[in-house]
């Protein structure tokens, strides 16, 4: 699948990065991953930390997938409201959800320091604006549903907005639940991490085949290696639904735009995460280097040729909507790109096992915030891997339903 049109800005600004061989003789190992992106890269460091040593295959370059078009935006907001998914999913779940999302932002911090990772992972404020007045008694239910359930929010009336912005809103939330981060430096240093412990990496290796055996399964590359695996962790993305279709997924077109660097932002209180209530939504968040990045205007999924004859006029729209928010900056754009993103229907990510593939797990980070959900997968993976309980295990399962009920 062609999931990148134009120019990411990620892998410009990388320096140089680790380069590993393509797989050319048959081998073996204990647990296979599959995909070299987000998903993959903390599963397999999760996995090492908890005493395994998976080998990894991509059929790309590490990372050149949608991790290179990810924007980087970290928090415990989701594109599905916590009241949205107790009315959904029952209370305990809902509530265990914007829990566990939480958890994942301190995790991914945590991971960073620790590893001693140059992925100027940073913590940000994240703000979720009311579009307009309409959506307003929204916006207060949810803040009312947060605050009961103890998540420390604020709610800010169009006078506070504008005393910290150089726009006003007719309201807002705003959290310390959040984090921006170079997502693309982050999978290059996973793996680097993880290869250094041992790991087998390799690239430009696809997987066409896979047949099952009573001691595990033998999967066969393009240029016919064998790799005879235990079990086997598929984190690869959108292209999963070229592997199995789920019904609860939905692949969508997505643009960003980041701009030249600025010698100045300002009107921008703690250059916070913003993001919206319309759908599909506008998101802005900024760089280290004084860009500002602008994502959103999702359309139904469409050929690679079609994303990038809009991406011009998407280009523009982008840019006009964060002008408004912010007239006074010269915002000129330098990178433009259009890409495959993955949702649910319900709203959650699709993590664990599925008919038809034994011994194997699925990492699926579907939605707004697939960073987060990348960190969720791999916790549940090691946990499973180890034979215990995960507390994200029956939410996120593929089997469940509107109800809660699995």
């Amino acid at each position: 699948m062609d999931l990148i049109s134009g120019e990411p800005y990620w892998p410009h600004i990388q320096p140089e990065t680790a380069r590993y061989p393509k797989l050319e003789c048959d081998t073996e190992c204990d647990i296979l991953i599959i995909g070299g992106g987000m998903a993959g890269a903390l599963a397999a460091y999760r996995l090492i930390r908890e005493g395994f040593t998976p080998m990894l295959v991509d059929s790309r370059d590490i990372a050149g997938g949608s991790t290179a078009v990810n924007t980087g935006i970290v928090h415990m907001f989701n594109d599905k409201t916590l009241t949205s998914c107790i009315h959904s999913f029952g209370e305990e779940n809902g509530v265990a959800f914007y829990n566990l999302c939480g958890e994942a932002v301190r995790t991914l911090g945590e991971i960073c320091r620790e590893e001693k990772l140059d992925a100027h992972f940073k913590q940000r404020d994240s703000l979720y604006l009311a579009s307009d007045e309409k959506d307003v008694p929204l916006l207060k239910e949810e803040y009312r549903t947060l605050v009961k359930y103890g998540f420390q929010v604020e709610y800010l009336t169009p006078e506070r907005i504008g005393k910290k912005f150089s726009f006003t809103k007719p309201g807002a939330i705003l959290t310390a639940e959040g984090a921006a981060i170079n997502p693309y430096a982050l999978v290059h240093g996973l793996i680097a991490a993880s290869a250094s412990k041992g790991m087998r990496v390799y690239t430009r290796t696809e997987i066409v085949s896979r047949v099952d055996t009573q001691d595990g399964i033998v999967f066969t590359t393009r240029d016919r290696c064998r790799i005879h695996a235990r079990c086997a962790v598929y984190s690869t993305g959108h292209e999963s639904q070229d592997i199995r279709r789920n019904s609860n997924a939905k692949l969508l077109t997505t643009y960003s735009v980041v701009t030249k660097p600025l010698q100045e932002i300002t009107g921008w209180d703690k250059e916070c995460m913003i993001w919206e209530t319309a759908r599909p939504y506008l998101y802005l968040r900024t760089t280290g280097d004084g860009r500002i990045i602008i994502g959103g205007e999702d359309e139904p999924m469409m050929t690679a040729e079609e994303r990038a004859a809009r991406l011009a006029v998407k280009k523009n729209v982008l840019l006009h909507k964060a002008k408004e928010l912010f007239p006074h900056l010269d915002l000129q754009a330098e990178y433009a790109w259009a890409g495959v993103f993955g949702a649910t229907h319900d709203g959650y990510p699709m993590i664990g096992t599925q008919p038809g593939f034994p011994n194997s797990l699925f990492s699926l980070g579907y939605g707004g915030n697939g960073i987060v959900y990348s960190v969720l997968g791999a916790e549940i993976i090691a946990s499973l891997a180890k034979g215990r309980r995960h507390p994200g295990e029956s939410l996120f399962r593929f089997d469940r339903n509107g109800s809660g009920v699995n």
